[in-house]
């Protein structure tokens, strides 16, 4: 009984990429790259390391991407919070960690979804680690979408700030 529990604990807590969202993932991934196939593998990184990060790594959320066994490029999937629920961001990165592409793949509030048109979300391609964004500086605002906007710039500081450590520890 006590292991039963143990476990519905661990899955509950447990974060990775929901089996719907790879469709959406896969059509963004080969858009970018222009390839008609290719393949994934996760990055796992040590818990001590991860724990120190400022975005989620300990599950299936980041990996590389490989064309005919060709490292080309990264994916993340995240989670950043909007008003009173949260929404799920994917951000495709080159093989250099550039961001050449972040999508919106599920917003769940009625006001907001502004963040997901694809001019405001442009903004952040080109970024790379060392690069830092502040919402209404060099990031638009968007009128009636604030709080998703300012997650939505602090979700990917936050990103970059910790492939950056993760670069230094070796991890990539």
């Amino acid at each position: 009984m006590k292991r039963t529990l143990l476990l519905l604990i661990f899955i509950s807590f447990s974060f990775s990429i929901p089996k719907n969202m790879f469709k959406k993932i896969d059509k963004e991934i080969k858009s970018v790259f222009n390839l008609e196939s290719y393949s994934k593998t996760v990055i796992h990184i040590e818990d001590e390391i991860s724990d120190n990060l400022l975005v989620p790594f300990k599950d299936e959320v980041f990996f590389i991407i490989l064309d005919n066994n060709n490292h080309i490029g990264y994916f993340y999937y995240g989670k950043a919070k909007s008003k009173v629920d949260e929404f799920d961001y994917l951000v495709i990165f080159d093989e250099e960690l550039i961001i050449k592409k972040i999508k919106i793949l599920a917003y769940r509030e009625d006001y907001g979804m502004e963040i997901g048109s694809k001019r405001w979300l442009q903004q952040f391609n080109d970024l790379s680690i060392g690069d830092q964004v502040k919402y209404q500086t060099n990031i638009k605002a968007i009128s009636g979408a604030t709080i998703s906007a300012k997650s939505m710039t602090k979700a990917i500081n936050d990103l970059l700030k910790s492939l950056s450590i993760l670069q230094n520890k070796k991890q990539l």
